[in-house]
């Protein structure tokens, strides 16, 4: 039996419950034969067992099956291009019907742990109102813990099994290694036993995983160079692992497993994926707490296994949507929460990997180019119109979706908005008997070229309601039809305009590259949200803007994501660092950094209290970080407190009424309310804000630093492409 047939085997003893491949009660995979015991090596006793093995699988708990999310979401159909929201909602509603009729597989069960505050998803849908973070556990979990199982004792080395191997290569003989992988990967019990750091640790910590990672590698690494049977006895193994029937919540022990078993590299052949299929699948049904540590131990590893467990995972779904032997693989009907688990363990991986600054591997390395050649726009709506349900979309997984794909994205759903609105608009004209135009069809705006920007805010203000159709822009007294170059021409002068130095409304640093806005108070902030509103209008129309703005303002322009109803609640404050004052103004940030290293006596030597000073117009002012805070003295115990109020007030509190008018301007465009479907009653968000939700930050801080240090060019970045990094 070679690794190729392996599929066939292994496909015979699918884990339950497949819907396509069940394996009947007590059925296991032995080394030898399949065949279940006959009546004779039962004896007389038959019934008796039979009656035992029904009152033992009573008491068993059912194993996670996978979600039904999984079963719906890759059923891939025609590419079909919706030109108005009716005819989508219609079309979806028959298909749900119809979904309805038929028998879907089981909802995957991911049981709740009390008593642990609770954890975010590893890829948070944008619909939250609220931001969460995944490192809000505490470093030890007060979960109830399963006692752990006592391990074998193995005394075996990295030394011993490094003369092992070489004395197998020598003389031909791999006996010694080939009982020591038959004996190692025969349990989770027997993995632990060989690769534990200290048997009589419990090691429920996060911080450490209790793996004795150079022996997993050194075992890993001489693995592909044994002989067939020694490799196959590997997989036996682990086939013997994953079907044993759990009943109760997993142990440290069992995730130590999980972790060190996602690191063979016999996955990366395709003749394991049913193996390596159901691997991922128990991964993906642990409970989230379980998940938590999962993420935690994986920032440990090193960057080159790290590397290599995304790309294998990558591979895995590639060829699962566009296998180069189909013959290879089961049927896709049958194996629908093959992709949906990769997915989300990968989403595990992608976690560990923000976790750590600067990260392990970079952003780019989790995108997955063959998404590129999937009908996109169908995953959209997949996404779009089944949120609140189970349906897999890559949607759910935006960290998968390359740039390129994301623009096409957002271009065509720009365009399917343009093309439903203005239908609306037509639709409303002619049930009230008036007579159509071809005006009514666009955002018109008619400005003077000596009255830029009041003609522009009134015109904006005035249109509101048609802010989400296709943009024309006219210069009163000059004749021309715009096919484009008029409203970049706009865009243009009134860009240049508003954030020159001398209008006051943002200051451009030097040092960062980028512009932020002006402290300095006024009476009306209407103009702010003229200039969130272009941005919206610059986003939503393809336009590409000479700006820069730094990665901190677009994180505020999340918060929250949904505008919020009570115009009270405030909006644009989120959770900054000396990081995002170092992206804004680096001398600064390195100064508030210096006093933070300070060795000496920072009360006696710097004497300053929890008081800042702002010039506005030539008048000093000075504005408290704290109640109090001009008699409270900065001393070695206060510092952090002392630099992150005042990273807070720079960054939030200052400029709380320009951002607030910013926000709602932007938003009056390209988010949430704005783009609520009549049709459909539900919520709609631009796929703009959620892959910026989702890590997008860390992308677009990279290629902002890129941009900024290359010869100090001047780079247009295009805000619609900087938000989808």
């Amino acid at each position: 039996m070679s690794l190729q047939s392996l599929p066939a085997a292994t496909a015979a003893a699918d884990l339950p419950p497949d819907p396509g491949a069940e394996l009947p009660p007590g059925a296991e995979l032995n080394q030898g034969s399949a065949e279940p015991p006959s009546a004779e090596e039962g004896g007389g006793g038959a019934e008796e067992q039979e009656e035992e093995g029904e009152k033992e699988r009573e008491k068993l708990l059912p194993i996670p099956s996978a979600s039904s999310a999984a079963a719906g979401g890759l059923e891939r159909g025609a590419k079909n291009q919706f030109s108005t929201f009716s005819n989508f909602i219609t079309t979806i509603n028959q298909k749900k019907e119809g979904i309805g009729n038929r028998n879907s597989p089981t909802q995957l069960v991911i049981p709740n742990i009390k008593n642990v505050r609770d954890l975010p998803p590893i890829c948070l849908d944008v619909r939250q109102k609220q931001r969460i973070s995944i490192d809000t556990l505490p470093q030890e979990l007060k979960a109830p813990i399963p006692p752990e199982r006592s391990l074998p004792i193995r005394t075996k080395t990295v030394k011993d099994f490094q003369d092992d191997v070489e004395k197998a290569k020598s003389s031909g003989d791999w006996k010694a290694v080939h009982d020591f992988y038959t004996t190692t990967f025969d349990s989770f019990l027997e993995i632990n036993a060989a690769f534990k750091k200290d048997a009589n640790s419990s090691f429920n910590t996060t911080e450490d995983s209790g793996i004795d990672a150079n022996f997993v590698n050194v075992v890993y690494d001489a693995l592909l160079n044994t002989p067939q049977d020694v490799q196959k006895s590997v997989l036996k193994g682990v086939i013997n692992g994953l079907l044993q029937e759990w009943t109760g919540p997993r142990t440290k022990d069992d995730l130590r497993a999980y972790c060190i078993l996602l690191q063979n590299p016999q996955f990366s052949n395709t003749s394991t994926y049913v193996i390596y299929a159901h691997l991922l699948r128990q991964i993906a049904a642990l409970t989230e707490a379980d998940h938590h540590f999962l993420v935690h131990w994986s920032k440990k590893i090193s960057q080159k296994r790290f590397k290599q467990l995304v790309d294998r995972l990558l591979q895995f779904i590639s060829l699962r949507l566009f296998p180069a032997k189909p013959e290879e693989f089961p049927p896709m009907v049958k194996c629908t929460w093959w992709i949906p688990s990769a997915a989300k363990v990968l989403g595990l991986f992608n976690a560990a990997n923000c976790l750590i600054s600067p990260p392990i591997i970079s952003y780019t390395d989790f995108y997955n180019s063959t998404l590129d050649h999937i009908d996109l726009m169908e995953e959209y709506h997949n996404w779009q119109c089944y949120g609140n349900s189970h349906r897999f979309s890559f949607c759910q997984y935006p960290f998968i979706i390359s740039i390129a794909a994301k623009k096409v994205i957002i271009q065509r759903d720009s365009e399917q908005q343009m093309i439903s609105i203005a239908r609306q608009s037509l639709v409303d004209k002619v049930s009230r008997r008036q007579k159509p135009d071809m005006n009514m069809l666009f955002l018109n705006v008619k400005v003077r070229r000596t009255h830029l920007v009041s003609d522009s805010l009134d015109e904006l203000a005035r249109k509101r309601a048609d802010l989400k159709k296709k943009l024309k822009v006219t210069f009163v007294g000059e004749a021309g039809l715009d096919m484009g170059g008029l409203t970049k021409e706009w865009f243009l002068l009134l860009i240049r305009q508003i954030f020159h130095p001398d209008y006051g409304m943002f200051t451009y640093h030097k040092d960062s590259h980028c512009h932020w806005f002006s402290s300095f108070k006024c009476d009306n902030y209407s103009e702010f949200r003229l200039v969130g509103a272009l941005m919206g209008l610059a986003v939503y129309n393809s336009i590409t803007l000479d700006i820069r703005f730094p990665p901190c303002c677009y994180k505020k322009l999340l918060s929250p994501p949904i505008v919020p109803c009570d115009h009270n609640t405030l909006v644009g404050i989120c959770a900054v660092t000396l990081d995002d004052l170092f992206q804004i103004m680096p001398e600064l940030a390195h100064g508030l950094s210096e006093l933070l290293s300070y060795e000496g006596n920072v009360e006696e030597d710097f004497y300053s209290t929890f008081q800042v000073f702002q010039e506005e117009f030539g008048v000093i002012k000075s504005y408290n970080l704290k109640p109090n805070g001009d008699k409270i003295p900065v001393t070695n115990q206060n510092r952090k407190e002392y630099v992150q109020l005042y990273v807070d007030f720079l960054l939030n509190k200052s400029i709380y009424k320009q951002f607030a008018a910013f926000y709602y301007g932007f938003h009056s465009v390209c988010a949430s309310y704005a783009l609520l479907a009549e049709h459909t009653g539900r919520l709609r968000l631009n796929i703009l804000l959620y892959s910026v939700l989702f890590g997008g930050w860390n992308a677009f801080c990279n290629l902002h630093h890129a941009l900024c240090s290359k010869k100090r060019k001047k780079i247009a970045i295009s805000m619609r492409f900087a938000s989808f990094l």
